[in-house]
């Protein structure tokens, strides 16, 4: 069977869509029309109901999608087993997708280290929340991601990947600065929170449940988006938050931010990889992963 057939079949699943599926493999449109049309043509069936908005398979579609996604990628191990000096090369187009907390501070750096080792990979690195890079994981648009909060998804896997801790940040000169403070205190005090679907929110809401009180429950004033925007927000004084010690390290150590606890809780994250379930790794992707691994707590 053709693999070029069943590569672009694929695509137009995922995408769902002729004309993203074409942009995706650097074809034109009619170039796909036509791998599929020689594929139901070979089969004797119907694989794509085109009949909607959107392009969608049909069941005999599916199950060929489901063994398709196997053969592919054993076609895909096997060229990398027996390949030539030029196929065991890293390089090519790495795509990864990040929550904002590992994406806006650690992952940048890492990045750019990883492409200094290796200079013929080209690294794309999108910034979504946590449920956005997991589906997008799911779907194969991306090949990896990297999220602060595991959610079961039965598409996905998920690995343990470094470890984050949560602190209260609090402007310097605070009441609280430098202290370990109560849960009586702490609902007293303007909170600033980051939107639903943030890893940092879900992992404080647990934290705060285990310790029998709801979010709900604290003075929340503000409901700002993402990491940055959080800690923006603390620094100018209005407010304390939760947040990635990661995400502003800096702030901490020029005294711009300062640091608290809260008795009774113990939030930290542990950040995980996020892979597409039965997708064989590229060569790029394991060795970032590898090169990660190395330089990561």
């Amino acid at each position: 069977m053709d693999t070029r057939q069943l590569a672009a079949f694929c695509a137009v699943v995922e995408r769902k869509s002729f004309s993203q599926a074409a942009e995706r493999l650097g074809v034109s449109q009619p170039a796909v029309s036509l791998q599929i049309r020689s594929l139901e043509q070979r089969l004797g069936r119907q694989l794509l109901d085109r009949s909607g908005r959107r392009v969608e398979p049909t069941e005999a579609g599916l199950r060929l999608y489901r063994g398709a996604q196997r053969l592919l990628a054993l076609e895909e191990q096997l060229l990398e087993q027996v390949g030539d000096e030029r196929a065991e090369a890293v390089e090519g187009r790495f795509e990864l997708g990040a929550s904002s907390g590992p994406g806006e501070t650690v992952l940048p750096l890492l990045l750019c280290e990883f492409r200094q080792q290796y200079p013929k990979v080209t690294v794309a690195l999108s910034v979504f929340d946590t449920h956005t890079v997991v589906e997008l994981v799911a779907r194969r648009e991306l090949e990896l991601g990297v999220v602060g909060a595991a959610r079961r998804h039965r598409s996905v896997v998920f690995e343990p990947f470094f470890r984050d801790e949560v602190i209260l940040a609090c402007p310097p000169g605070h009441p609280f600065a430098g202290r370990t403070v109560s849960l009586d205190e702490l609902r007293s005090e303007p909170l600033i929170v980051m939107q639903e679907g943030a890893g940092v929110r879900q992992v404080i809401e647990d934290e705060l449940r285990r310790a029998g009180v709801r979010l709900r429950d604290l003075d929340v004033r503000l409901e700002l988006g993402l990491q940055e925007s959080v800690r923006s927000a603390v620094r100018a004084g209005h407010g304390v938050a939760f947040i990635s010690r990661s995400a502003v390290e800096s702030d901490l150590r020029s005294g711009a931010i300062a640091a608290a606890r809260v008795e009774g809780l113990d939030p930290a994250r542990e950040i995980s990889l996020v892979r597409s379930a039965g997708r064989v790794s590229t060569r790029v992707a394991s060795a970032f992963v590898e090169f990660a691994r190395e330089r990561l707590p």
